[in-house]
């Protein structure tokens, strides 16, 4: 089934959150959300486990990248509005993953976007690049990114809270603790209560059989990282508790030419925590990805 667009798009001059729903090969529902720019260049935003398109709401409602860029940021199957289907076919398979991400460039028309990837989404580039290539991309953003899972020095102290004791426990009570401490260790500096509710709220809408069909996908993708020829910038806090700095080392030793960005002050989302450097650097990285290609 090719992929197929529900909605027209949303008005760039509404700066709430309403999505357009694209439909991947599979018959997922995929909600899409645009801000920003409709002729700047294009920035992808995938988001990690159990988290949605409201991660990014620093980069999203920033004027400054609004007036630069045309920004799109997915719920992934199984998260946020988008459609939650039951079975393992619809989690486990890398080949889903990457046909969303090309759905999504497809029909909004993306001209050759920046995709940025957040933890869990680092395999979902992963995916991405080794179905489809990295032709109809100008550069990769990996932000606290899992790129693999071969060497235990990469697991922060807090990786099992996304076991389950935690973000996969089988009680009702225990899964809602555990994703509050899953979300407590994402960061270094906690975000105020009202913001963490919100953030809550929307790691609730992933059901157990959802995080649990993410959970145990290989993630080895060193040879895609090796071949890559395009503009990388990988960012990391460095007080990040899930996955240390010792994989964005990795990401960036793999890919020839990539720059590595470390935050001290950040933990697992240097993006949120720290979003004015974070966005002007965003903002430098497209402008020359563009420029590269």
């Amino acid at each position: 089934m090719a992929a197929r667009a529900q909605q027209p798009p949303a008005s760039t001059e509404k700066a709430g959150y309403n999505p357009r729903f694209v439909t991947s090969p599979d018959g997922v529902r995929l909600a899409t959300y645009e801000f920003g720019n409709p002729q700047g260049p294009a920035i992808l935003f995938l988001h990690g486990f159990a988290q949605a398109a409201l991660s990014w709401d620093r980069q999203l409602r920033d004027p400054a990248l609004a007036r630069a860029f045309r920004m799109v940021a997915i719920d992934l199957r199984g998260h946020g509005m988008s459609a939650k289907p039951q079975g393992d076919a619809f989690y486990k398979l890398g080949q889903v993953w990457a046909d969303d991400v090309r759905s999504v460039i497809a029909e909004l028309g993306l001209q050759r976007p920046v995709l940025v990837g957040w933890s869990y989404a680092g395999r979902v580039v992963g995916d991405y690049l080794a179905a489809h290539g990295a032709d109809a991309v100008a550069g990769i953003n990996y932000v606290d990114a899992s790129s693999t899972l071969g060497d235990p020095a990469f697991l922060g102290p807090d990786v099992g809270l996304l076991g389950p004791q935690a973000m996969l426990a089988p009680g009702v009570e225990g899964f809602i603790d555990g994703t509050i401490r899953f979300l407590r260790a994402c960061f270094a500096t906690q975000p105020d209560p009202a913001d963490f509710q919100t953030m809550l709220a929307f790691n609730m809408l992933a059901p157990h059989y959802v995080r649990a069909g993410l959970s145990g996908r290989p993630a080895d993708y060193a040879a895609v990282l090796r071949a890559l020829r395009l503009p990388v910038l990988v960012t990391h806090g460095e007080k990040d508790r899930i996955l240390t700095p010792a994989i964005a080392r990795f990401t960036a030793a793999a890919v020839p030419g990539a720059r590595l960005s470390l935050y001290p002050d950040s933990g697992h989302a240097p993006f949120w925590e720290e979003p004015e450097r974070y966005n002007r650097e965003l903002a430098e990285f497209v402008q020359q990805a563009q420029a590269a290609r």
